[in-house]
């Protein structure tokens, strides 16, 4: 994994934080790592087709990383720069120092690195927990964001689908470490195989050699010692952002995003309901809605073509900057 240095960020050492084993990296991509006061964050990127592309920054979901958005990457690589982050304490990124994985501190992160490499306004992409922390900083730095894409965004619910029960229940304490002690024999295939049963529509579109790549990766991520402390207090922070009201509440802060935001949603969402596709398109005042029936939580991963049309298509509206 190569370092580089951003004006006013610090490269990171290979001391920063423990690791498992060597993270993955997919032909064309490059890794690098920043260091900002506080916060190491690991930056997944693939070289551009041309020099004077838009900028785009992508943000990953609960549990997920960087990797996440490798099928989407190469298909838009041609219109925009793109880079994906790996939130503190997710994909490589170490946990941040001071411990706080709440949504504001997330966003925050997502800021920082974004006012530190000047690359602002960029076209930003989140998923799920990465929908929610995107739709915060449109909210509160819409200087940085040209245009918003959220695929299963983390918005509140007032009635969430059963089959999310078992994730939100992360966030109360001590169902951690329950957890923890009735899948101690699980293998890294069997967690793999589960979280793919809950994020795809169909997780028979996984192939072979992605599903080895997934294996190994939860065998790398289930090694770091922080691994549940991060989904623990990150699924907290998403609880905690749904009881917050006012100017903070998440759906006030979607309505105050001036991008033109994209919302997909999957039709067979077993985290995100598929019912709150339209509460999202009033909520964001200038968006466009993709539905797609056979898609669960990751869209991005499961139809990356289609998704990759739709942002063109919003590219293309928006004088294609």
């Amino acid at each position: 994994m190569s370092s580089t240095e951003l004006p006013g960020v610090r490269a990171a050492t290979a001391a920063a934080a423990p690791k498992a084993a060597a993270v993955r990296v997919a032909e064309g991509e490059e890794l690098r790592s920043v260091t900002l006061p506080g916060l190491t964050l690991t930056v997944r990127s693939r070289p551009p087709a041309r020099a004077g592309l838009p900028r785009a920054l992508y943000v990953h979901g609960l549990g997920g990383s960087s990797l996440n958005w490798s099928a989407l990457m190469p298909l838009l690589e041609d219109v925009v720069d793109g880079e994906a982050l790996d939130l503190p304490g997710f994909g490589d990124s170490p946990p941040p120092d001071d411990g706080d994985y709440s949504l504001t501190a997330h966003a925050r992160a997502v800021i920082r690195y974004l006012d530190a490499a000047g690359h602002g306004p960029v076209h930003l992409l989140g998923n799920s927990l990465g929908g929610a922390v995107s739709t915060r900083v449109a909210a509160v730095r819409p200087d940085l964001v040209r245009t918003l894409t959220l695929v299963s965004p983390a918005l509140p619910e007032l009635r969430v689908q059963r089959s999310a029960v078992p994730t939100a229940l992360i966030a109360v304490p001590g169902v951690t470490s329950l957890f923890r002690r009735l899948s101690k024999d699980w293998t890294a295939e069997q967690r793999t195989h589960g979280v793919l049963a809950l994020c795809y529509g169909d997780p028979s579109r996984v192939g072979d050699e992605a599903l080895r790549n997934a294996v190994e990766e939860m065998e790398r991520r289930i090694g770091l010692p922080y691994f549940w402390d991060a989904m623990t207090r990150s699924a907290r922070g998403i609880v905690d952002a749904y009881t917050l009201g006012g100017q903070h509440g998440l759906w006030r802060q979607a309505e105050r995003v001036l991008a033109p935001t994209l919302l997909v949603y999957g039709g067979r969402d077993q985290l995100v309901s598929y019912r709150m596709a339209r509460k999202a398109a009033a909520a964001f005042r200038d968006s466009r809605l993709l539905t797609l029936p056979d898609a669960g939580h990751v869209a991005m991963m499961e139809y990356p073509e289609t998704v990759a049309l739709a942002f063109r298509e919003l590219l293309d509206d928006c004088g294609g900057s």
